[in-house]
């Protein structure tokens, strides 16, 4: 494939991704499947819809299935890895709840013979990464090394879904995350599989920025596999290193909180503020008078 046709697929793809992104958007929010049921309170404790995820999942979905010149089992594999998580990411946002949090408590919980919608969306996810894995298939020569590749990928596609979710705390957080990480995979053979999604996030990011919508998990979910589905189509050398750096991170969020890194590190906060609204400062109340205490039977003095 020439440097311009990859272009061009790019382009188009991207396109195709925001325009269906936007289309979906509109549709879903004039008449909300289920009703209220999508409605959210934000950071700053006001209303949000979720309904930006399943937009997302839309039209990353139909820019893949329209973009011509795809493989049909790379064109499957993407429609797998896009749409279950997804899927799964909306069982959560409509059916979870707060007393378990992270792998920690969601698998502890499970230990305990307790089933938690976060549990299922684990395992899910981790069963529809290798699906799409193996339905991406290896170049590997042998079957050992087609195994290594399937499980490998399949456990990359898993974990970006899970740790795009982690960013999903700010507005237009998990966007960026996902703009500036797959920006580099559309420049490898991961392009044809980046590119709708990319242009669906990017549609959809100033209704994320402007406090109206957030993707959910839904949305993040999706968006992390998919680039995760990316990444796959790097060496495996690559592979290695970008899982290692992606499992690294998924088990730091254990322990800390991306967004208390986020905001001592002024880099990433210049970049986390980008497009945002500013922070509400609330002002410290004026100190009260102070009266010195008098004598018994005298009078205080101001």
């Amino acid at each position: 494939m020439t440097r311009v046709s990859s272009t061009l697929r790019l382009t188009g793809g991207a396109l195709l991704g925001a325009a269906a992104a936007r289309a979906a958007y509109a549709a879903l929010t004039a008449n909300p499947p289920g009703g209220e049921v999508w409605g959210r309170t934000n950071h700053r404790g006001e209303p949000v819809t979720l309904l930006e995820g399943p937009a997302f999942v839309a039209g990353a979905a139909a820019g893949g299935l329209l973009l011509p010149g795809v493989p049909a089992r790379m064109r499957a594999a993407a429609l797998l890895a896009g749409t279950v998580p997804g899927a799964l990411g909306g069982y959560d946002d409509l059916s979870g709840s707060a007393d378990s949090r992270g792998f920690k408590g969601h698998l502890g919980a499970l230990a305990r013979g307790e089933v938690t919608t976060g549990a299922v969306k684990i395992l899910g996810i981790g069963a529809a990464g290798l699906g799409a894995a193996a339905l991406a298939g290896s170049p590997a020569p042998t079957r050992a090394g087609r195994v290594f590749d399937t499980l490998l990928n399949g456990a990359l596609v898993a974990a970006s879904a899970n740790l795009m979710n982690l960013f999903d705390l700010r507005p237009g957080r998990a966007i960026k995350v996902g703009l500036i990480t797959g920006a580099p995979l559309a420049a490898t053979s991961g392009a044809a599989v980046v590119a709708a999604p990319l242009g669906a996030a990017a549609a959809l990011l100033p209704t994320d920025l402007a406090e109206r919508a957030m993707l959910g998990d839904t949305g993040a979910n999706a968006l992390g596999a998919l680039l995760g589905l990316g990444a796959t189509r790097l060496p495996r050398p690559a592979r290695l290193a970008v899982f290692a750096g992606v499992a690294g991170l998924n088990a730091a969020s254990e322990f800390v909180s991306f967004t208390k890194v986020i905001q001592r590190t002024p880099a990433l906060h210049r970049v986390d503020m980008l497009g945002r609204r500013p922070v509400a400062v609330v002002p410290e109340p004026a100190p009260e008078p102070v009266v010195d205490a008098a004598p018994a039977g005298e009078p205080a003095t101001s």
